[in-house]
């Protein structure tokens, strides 16, 4: 434990997974405990509700404390901007704000592999995590994943390995989080409306690495300019990757072959690109750096080529579900940016029926458009942006663009303009957070809707 929060006064900005999970860790270590969320205590969940006052911990739903003057600490919910009156507030008045992620490190004594990047982080941080699994380490698949860090950390041995998946949301507010091994997969637009800008979103990301040291490994793709760009400010040992040459160091791709050279110049083979399940070459990318994350953490390359042959991708991610006459429908509700979307785009052969559209994260959609190469016949769209995007559609010329009220009616009429050998994929280039609770939510009725349709 690197700190002890014994008799500290914490407030929990927000009751997602991750703010249930540090009000407990809290609890259980002896802090003065308030929690907050946005909802009235009419809307939150009963037995919730009933545990926190068992545990004397302070509640307010609806409304925030009024007196911030007493709070040494907040750890903020990813989905609450920073800037929010009563938190900029307790901020000026002297209170450190700080994430999850923080909160479990700073609990705990484990190690760390941390990934980020604006796509690729889900599948990236399960195949490392099943790469560390297969090795024998004791390690825990966490983070933005769903998964909260400070649950499993505060109950693990300081052996065991925390295989952490960080979002910008969650990196801004760290302060003292080190990782042995991080990872910055990619840097495209996204969440403008929180970061505004490229530079503020691209320095969040590269908070992942701020504490590492000469001793450490941060993996970076060499391919990508913004994330390249930060290689300059790190101090740990940079360890490329790269699909599209081949490197005096780092992991790349040669004759085909997914390799790693190590700093003696030796030349590691991994497995064959051919060889990994996951389609698209946004999974080979991912691979490349999955394989560097656990090369130089110590894990022989053998474990980590049969791993990555046998990986066969997570939910919600590029996700098959199932063949109607000749039809296949694709659920990949984890493509929550346009940037996300157009690897989806490319990774599929054949005529598209695209379904997309939700919330409005501030993204543009004119690239997505772009993207389309004749290979989207048909786009359904529902949810906030739905206008947004048929806008953007229309201007470059794409007309074939159905509004839907639902996600029923998008599959219904995603799968009548489809043919055989066609694919409906839904991959909505927006967050979910108008009309679901999450992406995962999304993906699961989709799949329902899908289910109906084959019944």
């Amino acid at each position: 434990m690197r700190f002890d929060f014994k008799d500290k006064t914490v407030l929990v900005v927000g009751l997602g997974k991750s703010g249930i999970a540090a009000a407990e860790a809290l609890l259980k270590q002896g802090a003065k405990v308030t929690v907050y969320d946005r909802k009235q205590e009419g809307e939150m969940e009963p037995t919730l509700v009933q545990f926190f006052k068992n545990q004397k911990a302070d509640c307010c739903f609806g409304e925030h404390p009024a007196d911030l003057t007493r709070f040494e600490f907040l750890v903020m919910s990813p989905g609450v901007p920073l800037d929010t009156p009563f938190v900029a507030k307790a901020a000026e008045l002297g209170a450190k704000l700080i994430s999850e992620v923080e909160l479990a490190y700073l609990m705990s004594d484990c190690k760390y592999a941390a990934i980020t990047g604006t796509n690729g982080k889900t599948t990236t941080t399960t195949l490392t995590g099943e790469i560390f699994q297969a090795a024998g380490r004791y390690s825990e698949i966490v983070g933005n994943v769903g998964v909260a860090v400070v649950s499993k950390a505060v109950a693990v041995p300081a052996s065991a390995w925390m295989i952490t998946e960080c979002s910008s949301f969650q990196l801004e507010t760290t302060h003292e989080f080190h990782p042995a091994v991080s990872a910055i997969l990619n840097i495209t637009p996204d969440h403008m409306n929180r970061h505004k800008t490229m530079e503020n979103y691209a320095a969040a990301k590269a908070r992942v690495f701020a504490n590492q040291t000469e001793s450490d490994y941060a993996v970076l793709n060499k391919d990508d300019p913004e994330t390249w760009k930060l290689a300059a400010g790190c101090r740990a040992e940079v360890v490329p990757f790269s699909r599209k040459e081949e490197l005096d160091f780092g992991a790349y791709v040669k004759d085909g072959v997914i390799v790693i050279r190590d700093k003696q110049g030796i030349v590691w083979e991994i497995c064959k690109a051919e060889d990994l399940i996951i389609p698209g070459a946004h999974n080979l990318e991912n691979a490349l750096a999955a394989a560097a994350m656990a090369f130089f953490s110590g894990i022989g390359s053998d474990v980590i080529g049969k791993t990555l042959r046998e990986f066969q991708g997570v939910e919600h991610r590029m996700e098959f579900v199932d063949e109607i006459d000749g039809v296949r429908f694709v659920n990949d509700s984890k493509g929550t940016n346009p940037d996300a979307s157009i690897k989806a785009l490319e990774a599929i052969d054949g005529g598209i029926v695209l379904i997309a559209g939700g919330y409005d994260k501030g993204s543009d959609y004119e690239e997505l458009i772009g993207a389309f190469q004749g290979k989207v016949k048909a786009m359904m769209l529902l949810g906030k942006t739905a206008p947004k995007i048929q806008e953007a559609a229309l201007k470059a010329g794409f007309t074939n663009i159905t509004l839907c009220r639902n996600m029923e009616e998008c599959v219904k009429k995603g799968f009548a303009a489809a043919r055989p050998g066609d694919t409906v994929l839904l991959s909505p280039a927006c967050a979910s957070w108008d009309m679901y609770t999450c992406f995962e939510q999304r993906g699961e009725h989709f799949k329902e809707c899908v289910n109906k349709l084959a019944e």
